[in-house]
């Protein structure tokens, strides 16, 4: 798994003033929770854009005034009309427990169905996965070699060693649709 050290500023006022104040600062505030003490924090906008603007996930190594943290973003608040970032949850990790994380998918293989003329649709960019820290990889990478036109590779169809996929099963991951044009030439043969 890939890892993201940030440099951070501890805060010790808190409440809507107090955030504001730190945005004003070119600040972000954040907190990281879970496993412990709630610890709240600033960290420059600038810092974070590797995090936030990436399909990446990462183990971030957070440095809150010399004090050593390992978390993982959680969730990441935005303004809702300007692209600015509001808030950012971080979750404690804890040596030998589980961590949820969203982990990017990448296909591999040529598809059948795309050698006969089909369109590859991928669906689900990223799936949510609990493991250890030490087990999660970079990414999920699906094997689509054997994907036929009209079918489709689902969340349940997947299996990964030390990981267990909590996407609803259900979930289409990508597909293969027939184009209008592979249609058409197969009516007219």
């Amino acid at each position: 798994m890939q890892k993201l050290e940030l440099k951070a500023v501890a805060r010790d006022s808190f409440g809507k003033k107090a955030s504001k104040a730190v945005r004003r600062n070119g600040q972000v505030p954040c907190i990281v929770y879970g496993g412990g003490e709630t610890v709240h924090f600033a960290v420059g906008v600038k810092d974070l854009k590797p995090l936030i603007y990436s399909p990446n996930s990462y183990v971030v190594e957070l440095d809150i005034d010399g004090k050593k943290e390992v978390a993982v973003m959680r969730e990441a608040q935005f303004h809702p009309v300007r692209e600015e970032i509001l808030h950012i949850d971080f979750y404690r990790v804890i040596e030998g427990k589980p961590v949820t994380i969203d982990l990017p998918v990448a296909l591999e293989g040529n598809s059948e169905g795309v050698k006969v003329g089909g369109k590859l649709i991928l669906n689900k960019r990223k799936l949510t996965v609990s493991g250890l820290i030490e087990k999660l990889p970079d990414q999920l990478t699906v094997d689509i070699t054997s994907l036929e036109l009209g079918k489709s590779i689902f969340a349940g169809d997947l299996k990964f060693d030390g990981l267990t996929i909590l996407t609803p099963a259900t979930t289409a991951i990508c597909a293969v649709k027939i184009t209008r044009a592979a249609k058409a030439a197969a009516e007219a043969e």
